[in-house]
C-alpha cells in the first residue's frame, strides 16, 4: 500500500472515496503442514528393529522418538495423555529411575546396533519411511567410560552401567556421572553438527508451564483451609450466642458477616491453582525465521484507540505509536492501526509528524536494541556513559536522537497550541480543503495511509483511520471502535492476531509480539488459544500509590490463579487476539485427534519449507458459521477474508476496490441488523465489554493465556486523582452488573452446551457480583460508631473458647495473606494499598453503582452510563492532579463515614470517663472496630483534605450534616436496644 498524498474520505451518502490510493500486491497466505507427532508434528517413524514407533504402552498416545526421548531427560518422563511413566525402549539410553530390565537390550548390547556404532539414530522422516541420522552418542559414551575406568574411579559390572555396582570417589564425580548418564543428546562440538543441534532444538515446545513451587503454595493451601474452619467456628458461636438487649444490631451484623464470608469464599476457589508460565524465543527463531529463507512469523494488526486530544494528548499518542512501529518483529509483518473517535485534526496532523519521525527514531532503536522503545520514557531514563562502557558511536547517535526528539516534541506542541484557537469556518488541510471532521459527531469515514509497505521498507505500515459517526446511530464507543478497527484491518491486511492498546500504553518490551506467538504458533496447543492477556504497569503514580492505582493484585495473583483454570479474562488493553476469535468463531474440537495440524509454518529435515491449504471440510465449517450479511454484514470482500485460515487478503482484489471497501465497512449504517457487538468482536451489552467479551470466548471453547514476562510488556499512565479514580471504579461496577442483570449472567449462561469451566464460571461471577457487597461493607463501617454511641455491641461477654477462636481468625486472615503476598511477589504495602481502596471503592462507587444497577433494572428510568475519558495528561508540576479534588456525589458516603466515627469515638470517651473504670475493657473492643474503619479509609480522608486543605465546601455541609442527623436521631430512637416495660412509677413510687 503505498502512502497517500490526501485523505481518503466517504462523502456523506455514499461509499465513494475522494482519494483514491494504490498499494501492493498482498503476498499470498502460507498454510504448511504438519505431520502425526502430537508435540512436534513429525513422523512418529520406526523403531530399530523395523517395528511402529509407540512410545506409551498404555494408551498409544503417538509420539516420534526425539520427542519421547526429550521427554525422558528434561521433562516429567511421563504420556502426555495418560500420564502413565514412559518406560524405557530399546535404543534410547537410560535415564534416572529407569528399572532394571532382565533381557539383553543393556547398554553394551544396544550400542552394537550397526546404525548406532556409527553414531546415528534411526527415527521417520516426513513420508514416514525411517532414516539414520548421525548423533555422536556412543563415541562419547565409550570416551567417558574408558576415561573412567583408566583412573579406576569407576568399577563397572558385567551388567549394564546403571546398576548399583558402579561408585565414585568423590559427590562431584558421582554427579558427572548421573548427568552422563541422564544426558539423550550428549554436547557436541559445534564443528561435528551444529545443524542437527538447531533442529533439534526446535522441535523442542515454544513455552511450558511453570508450576508454583510447593512449599510456597502448600502453606497457603492449608491457612485458607484453616481459615474455613475456623469461620464455621466463628459463625456457629455468633448464630447461637445472640445478644439479648440489642438484638436488631447482632441480627444485622451476623448478616453482613455471612455475606462477606461468602464473598471471600468465591473469590478463593478459583485461587486454588495458579500457575507461572515459560516461553523460548530462541525456539521461535530458529523454527520460524531460519536463515536464508523468507521469514515465516505470523503478520499481526496493531489497534491504538484515541477519541480526545484534550484528554488524551497527541504526545502521548506518539510515543505509544512509536513503540509500535519500534517492535522487535519483522517490519513487513506489522500493520498499525489508529482510531480518532474525535475526528481531530490536531490528531491527524500530530500522527502525521510521528510517521515522519518514525523514519529516523525506529532505525535507531533496532540498531542499537535500546529499551524501551518509547522516546519520552528512553531518554527521561539516566544512563552512565562511563559505567556502562557503550560505544561512542552510540553515544553520538543517542545525542543526536535526542535533539531531534526534542525538536519533534516542539513541533507536536505547537499544533497543539494552534488548535486552541479554532477559526470560525472550521479547520482546513494544507490543500485549502476543509476538514471533513469539523463536527466530530456528523462526519462521513476517513482513511490515510501515512506508512507504505513498499518493498525493502524497514518501517511497518502505519494507518490513521475515523469511523463515520452520525447522530441517529449509537456508536458504543471504545468497543464499537475497536470493532470498526476489525473489519479495515481485515480488508487491508487480515492478519491472523490482532492486539489492542489505549493511546497511554506504550509498548515497554519490544519482545512482547514474539512472547505471544510462542504460544499462538505451538503445533500443539497453539490452535485453541483464543487471546494471550499481558500485565499492564503503571509510570506516574505517587510514591505510596495511594489509591491503589498498580491492581498489583489484580495482575500478580487473580490473572495467574485463572491462568491455570481456563485462562484470565480480557482486562480491556494490552491483549493479543485471535482474530478469528474476535469474530466469534468457535474453539476447535480438541476430543479428537485432527489429521493434519494447521500452523502457521513447518521446516522439514533438509530446511525445506512444505505449504498446505485448509481443507475443504475447514472451509465448509467456516462457512456455515459466518451465516451470510446477517452476522457479518454486507461486504463480501470481509467474509471472504474472514474465510482465509491464516490470514492476508484475496490477491485478485484490486487496489480501488480495497480503500472502497474500508471506507464502507467503517459506516454508521453497516452494523445495523447483523450480529456485530454481540456475537461477532466487542460486546455492546456492558459497559465492562471487556470482561463479556472474555466471557463469550470462553464459552465458545477457547482457552486465554496469561503471559508474565521478566521485562514489563506494557506500561502506561493511570490517573491517580480522587475523583477520576472512583470514577473508573463505578464504570467498572456499573459494567459487572449490567452483565449480571444480562441474558449473559454467569450463574447460567452456556450451560446447555458451552464449554466454560466450573471454576472459571465462579470466577466470572465473582466479577459481576462484587458490587453487592458495598451494602453489607458499608453497614459494617457504621456499627462500630452505633455501639459507641448507644453503648452496646455486636456480641455478647465471650468466654475463654470464644475468645481462642476470634484471635485463631484473625490470625488464620493475616497469615493467609501473608502467604499469598510469599507464593505471588506482591508486596506487603502494595496488599495493604488494595485493602484500603477495596473498602474506599466499595462504601463509594460499588454503592453507587448497586442503586444505579436498581433503578436501571426497575421501570422508572436508566440511568445514564456513557463512557467517560480519563484524563491522561501528564502535568507540569508533579503529581498536581493527586491534589485536586473535584465535586462528585460518590465522596459524600465515605465522608460521612469518617464523621460518624470520630463522632462515636468522643461519644465512647466521654461516656467512658462518666461511668468509671469498669467501662473502659468494654470500650477498648469498640474503639477497635472504629479505629479498623478510619485506617481503611485514612487514604480518602488524606485525599479529601489536599495538600492545602481546600476540600470543596459542598462535601463538608452535607456529610457535617448527614452525619449529625444521623447521630441525634439514633441516640434519640435506639432502636437495636431491648424495650422493656417496667413498673408505672406514678402509681407505686420511685422505690417499688
Amino acid at each position: 500500500m503505498e502512502a497517500s498524498t490526501g485523505l481518503f474520505a466517504g462523502t456523506p451518502n455514499s461509499n465513494e472515496l475522494v482519494v483514491i490510493q494504490g498499494h501492493d500486491e498482498p503476498k499470498p497466505v502460507k498454510n504448511l503442514d504438519g505431520q502425526l507427532c502430537e508435540i512436534c508434528g513429525d513422523s512418529v517413524g520406526l523403531t530399530v528393529d523395523g517395528d511402529l514407533f509407540v512410545a506409551c504402552e498404555e494408551c498409544g498416545f503417538p509420539v516420534c522418538r526425539p520427542c519421547y526421548e526429550y521427554e525422558r531427560r528434561e521433562g516429567t518422563q511421563v504420556c502426555p495423555q495418560c500420564h502413565t511413566r514412559y518406560k524405557r525402549i530399546k535404543g534410547s539410553p537410560r535415564v534416572l529411575g529407569d528399572e532394571d530390565e532382565d533381557d539383553v537390550d543393556d547398554i553394551e548390547h544396544e550400542f552394537k546396533h550397526e546404525e548406532i556404532q556409527q553414531g546415528k539414530m534411526i527415527h521417520g522422516d516426513d513420508d514416514g519411511n525411517f532414516k539414520s541420522k548421525p548423533v555422536g552418542l556412543a563415541k562419547e559414551f565409550r570416551l567417558f567410560v574408558s576415561n573412567m575406568q583408566e583412573n579406576g574411579e569407576l568399577p563397572i559390572s558385567s551388567h549394564s552401567l546403571g546398576e548399583p555396582g558402579a561408585k565414585f570417589d568423590d559427590k562431584e564425580k558421582t554427579d558427572d556421572w548421573k548427568i552422563q548418564q541422564g544426558n539423550l543428546w550428549p554436547e557436541t562440538d559445534a564443528s561435528v553438527d551444529p545443524e542437527k543441534a538447531m533442529i533439534d532444538e526446535a522441535r523442542q515446545p515454544l513455552s511450558r508451564k511453570v508450576a508454583i513451587p510447593s512449599g510456597k503454595l502448600s502453606p497457603y493451601r492449608m491457612m485458607v483451609v484453616a481459615r474455613l474452619l475456623l469461620l464455621l467456628l466463628f459463625f456457629e458461636y455468633r448464630i447461637f450466642h445472640p445478644v439479648p438487649d440489642a438484638i436488631g444490631l447482632w441480627f444485622i451484623s451476623v448478616t453482613c458477616e455471612i455475606w462477606l464470608a461468602l464473598s471471600w469464599m468465591i473469590d478463593q476457589l478459583p485461587k486454588w491453582f495458579p500457575i507461572d508460565r515459560e516461553t523460548y524465543l530462541d525456539r521461535l527463531s530458529i523454527r520460524f525465521e531460519p536463515e536464508n529463507k523468507p521469514n515465516m512469523l505470523s503478520p499481526i494488526d496493531i489497534f491504538v484507540t484515541t477519541a480526545d486530544p484534550m484528554k488524551e494528548p497527541p504526545l502521548v499518542t506518539a510515543n505509544t505509536v512509536l513503540s509500535i512501529l519500534a517492535l522487535d518483529y519483522p517490519s513487513d509483518k506489522i500493520s498499525c492501526y489508529v482510531s480518532d473517535d474525535g475526528a481531530s485534526m490536531l490528531s491527524f496532523e500530530a500522527l502525521q509528524e510521528t510517521a515522519e519521525f518514525s523514519r529516523k527514531w525506529v532505525p535507531f532503536c533496532k540498531k542499537f536494541s535500546v529499551e524501551p522503545r518509547a522516546p519520552e520514557k528512553y531518554f527521561s531514563e539516566k544512563i552512565d556513559f562511563l559505567k556502562d562502557k557503550l560505544q561512542s558511536t552510540y553515544v553520538k547517535e543517542r545525542r543526536t536522537m535526542k535533539r531531534e526528539y526534542e525538536e519533534f516534541k516542539v513541533r507536536i506542541n505547537a499544533l497543539v497550541a494552534k488548535s486552541m484557537r479554532v477559526p470560525p469556518e472550521g479547520w482546513t488541510m494544507k490543500d485549502e480543503t476543509p476538514w471533513p471532521g469539523n463536527n466530530p459527531n456528523d462526519h462521513p469515514s476517513m482513511i490515510q495511509v501515512l506508512l507504505p509497505r513498499n518493498g525493502g521498507n524497514e518501517l511497518p505500515c502505519l494507518v490513521y483511520t475515523s469511523r463515520e459517526k452520525r447522530p441517529a446511530f449509537q456508536h458504543h464507543s471504545k468497543a464499537g471502535a475497536i470493532n470498526a478497527l476489525l473489519r479495515v484491518s481485515a480488508v487491508l491486511s487480515n492478519a491472523p492476531f490482532v492486539i489492542n492498546l489505549d493511546c497511554n500504553h506504550y509498548v515497554n518490551n519490544s519482545k512482547v509480539v514474539r512472547e505471544a506467538m510462542c504460544f499462538f504458533m505451538d503445533i500443539q496447543l497453539g490452535n485453541g488459544i483464543g487471546f494471550v492477556q499481558f500485565p499492564i504497569r503503571f509510570d506516574s503514580l505517587d510514591r505510596n500509590d495511594r489509591y491503589a492505582n498498580k491492581n498489583t493484585v489484580l495482575f500478580d495473583i487473580n490473572l495467574r490463579c485463572l491462568d491455570g483454570i481456563q485462562g484470565p479474562s480480557y482486562v480491556g488493553s494490552g491483549c493479543i487476539f485471535r482474530r478469528k476469535a474476535l469474530t466469534g468463531f468457535d474453539s476447535p474440537k480438541i476430543t479428537k485427534r485432527p489429521r493434519t495440524v494447521q500452523v502457521h509454518s513447518k521446516q522439514d529435515e533438509n530446511g525445506e519449507v512444505t505449504s498446505i491449504t485448509a481443507t475443504d471440510e475447514d472451509k465448509e465449517l467456516l462457512k456455515s458459521q459466518m451465516n451470510d450479511e446477517n452476522k457479518f454484514g454486507n461486504s463480501a470482500l470481509f467474509m471472504n477474508s474472514s474465510l482465509t485460515e491464516d490470514g492476508g487478503v484475496d490477491p485478485s482484489s484490486s487496489q480501488e476496490a480495497l480503500l472502497k471497501e474500508a471506507i464502507h465497512v467503517m459506516g454508521s449504517k453497516y452494523e445495523d441488523r447483523t450480529l456485530w457487538g454481540y456475537e461477532v468482536g466487542l460486546s455492546y451489552e456492558s459497559i465492562a465489554a471487556d470482561t463479556l467479551t472474555s466471557l463469550k470466548m470462553h464459552c465458545r471453547g477457547w482457552r486465554s493465556v496469561y503471559c508474565m514476562p521478566k521485562r514489563d510488556p506494557f506500561r502506561g499512565t493511570a490517573p491517580i486523582n480522587l475523583t477520576d479514580r472512583l470514577n473508573q471504579v463505578l464504570r467498572w461496577a456499573v459494567g459487572s452488573l449490567q452483565i449480571l442483570f444480562s441474558s449473559h449472567c454467569p450463574l447460567f449462561y452456556g450451560l446447555g452446551g458451552g464449554r466454560l469451566k466450573g471454576l472459571q464460571r465462579i470466577a466470572y461471577i465473582n466479577s459481576t457480583v462484587y458490587p453487592f457487597s458495598s451494602i453489607p461493607l458499608l453497614i459494617y463501617c457504621i456499627i462500630p460508631a452505633i455501639c459507641l454511641l448507644t453503648d452496646k455491641f455486636i456480641t455478647p461477654s465471650v468466654g475463654t473458647f470464644a475468645s481462642l477462636v476470634f484471635i485463631a481468625l484473625f490470625i488464620s486472615i493475616f497469615a493467609s495473606a501473608i502467604l499469598e503476598l510469599r507464593w505471588s511477589g506482591v508486596s506487603l504495602e502494595e496488599w495493604w494499598r488494595s485493602q484500603q481502596f477495596w473498602v474506599i471503592g466499595s462504601v463509594s462507587a460499588n454503592l453507587f453503582a448497586v442503586m444505579q444497577g436498581i433503578m436501571g433494572a426497575l421501570p422508572l428510568g436508566r440511568v445514564n452510563t456513557n463512557f467517560s475519558i480519563v484524563s491522561k495528561a501528564a502535568d507540569d508540576v508533579e503529581f498536581r492532579e493527586l491534589y485536586a479534588i473535584r465535586w462528585t456525589a460518590l465522596l459524600i458516603p465515605p465522608t460521612t463515614i469518617i464523621i460518624i466515627n470520630l463522632i462515636g469515638f468522643v461519644a465512647g470517651f466521654t461516656d467512658a470517663i462518666n461511668s468509671g473504670e469498669h467501662s473502659w475493657g468494654a470500650l477498648l473492643g469498640k474503639l477497635f472496630f472504629s479505629l479498623w474503619v478510619i485506617v481503611h479509609l485514612y487514604p480518602f480522608l488524606k485525599g479529601l483534605m489536599g495538600r492545602q486543605n481546600r476540600t470543596p465546601t459542598l462535601i463538608v455541609i452535607w456529610s457535617v450534616l448527614l452525619a449529625s442527623i444521623f447521630s441525634l436521631v439514633w441516640v434519640r430512637v435506639d432502636p437495636f436496644v431491648l424495650k422493656t416495660k417496667g413498673p408505672d412509677v406514678m402509681q407505686c413510687g420511685i422505690s417499688c
